[in-house]
């Protein structure tokens, strides 16, 4: 009977599965270094300061790898550097400063306002089609969104009222003790 065996936990068996790919993986990697340190030492061709092409130096150590001279690829070029306009820089430049002689920033009201509207305002819908059939009420079995505002503004006001009503009773209570 299966009553008394464990059951198999994935998480558990994905972990061992990840463990024998990291020791394949670091198996491969001692391969190459193994390999690499068997195969000759590259050398940079320091002739030409455009060329990049490593140069093999053979395992006798001739004088000829030495004196190898690299030819410039074809296809490569200097970089070409297009005229900027610099008027748009000298226009951000000419503006006034949002900052004072200390460093610190200038009060913008505007500009706080602005982001005290924005974060109140929340984010802007990704679906506008949905919003729209949600505040219509045409999804069947889900009511208006008007509806769920209509009782979200009672719960609301009824709990404002409490509150008030509590609050007023503690006044009262204070005042005449």
């Amino acid at each position: 009977m299966a009553w008394f065996k464990r059951k198999r936990d994935p998480i558990s068996e994905r972990a061992k599965d990840l463990t024998q790919q990291i020791h394949a993986l670091e198996r491969q990697i001692h391969a190459l270094d193994a390999q690499a340190s068997e195969a000759p030492p590259l050398i940079e061709a320091a002739q030409h300061p455009s060329s990049r092409a490593p140069l093999r130096v053979p395992a006798s150590g001739s004088a000829m790898a030495s004196e190898a001279r690299v030819s410039p690829s074809p296809g490569r070029r200097d970089p070409h550097f297009e005229k900027v306009s610099q008027q748009r820089l000298h226009e951000l430049q000419a503006r006034p400063s949002h900052f004072n002689e200390l460093g610190g920033r200038k009060f913008d009201l505007p500009a706080a306002w602005r982001r005290l509207a924005d974060q109140l305002r929340g984010p802007a819908a990704t679906n506008p089609k949905l919003v729209d059939l949600l505040a219509a009420g045409s999804l069947q079995g889900m009511r208006p969104l008007r509806y769920e505002k209509r009782i979200a503004r009672r719960r609301f006001l009824i709990f404002l009222i409490g509150l008030l009503l509590l609050l007023w009773g503690l006044f009262a209570g204070l005042v005449r003790g």
